[in-house]
């Protein structure tokens, strides 16, 4: 699977190799197959924009997903584009006592499970959400790969 990522913030450097192993991790947990996707790491100004724009809200936020999933007649699958805010997962640290690498590794998480159905918008979604970032998140860790500096 192809993963293209465009790190467009300064506030936390990211591992583009760490990334794409997390995403690739992810897939195959899942048992989904998928051409590519797309990350991008964004300062908190953008994600907001990105927030008001299409869901009308101006609030910062973590993560937003834009799914594709489309199969050309190649069969050639887009799973779509994921937005992740490296500095909401500072502030979440900081005022949590967390490390903001694992919160940004379980932004991205969030977002690739979006990205294959998984909806967090009712409280029986939202428990399959959260059962599946700790699956996902305790293989990462067992692989070692939770981003780190």
């Amino acid at each position: 699977m192809d993963v293209y990522i465009f790190d467009q913030q300064s506030v936390l450097p990211i591992s583009h190799h760490g990334v794409q192993e997390i995403a690739i991790q992810v897939v195959k947990l899942e048992k989904h197959r998928y051409d590519e996707v797309a990350i991008n790491f964004v300062e908190q100004q953008e994600i907001s924009q990105i927030h008001l724009k299409y869901f009308n809200d101006p609030s910062p936020t973590d993560c937003i997903s834009f799914p594709i999933d489309d199969i050309d007649e190649t069969g050639y699958r887009v799973m779509g584009d994921i937005f992740v805010c490296p500095e909401v997962a500072c502030e979440y640290a900081i005022k949590h006592k967390s490390d903001p690498y694992y919160e940004t590794t379980l932004y991205i998480v969030h977002g690739l499970l979006h990205l294959m159905g998984y909806d967090d918008i009712n409280e029986v979604d939202r428990q399959e959400m959260r059962k599946a970032e700790e699956r996902h998140m305790k293989n990462l860790q067992a692989r070692d790969l939770i981003l780190h500096k």
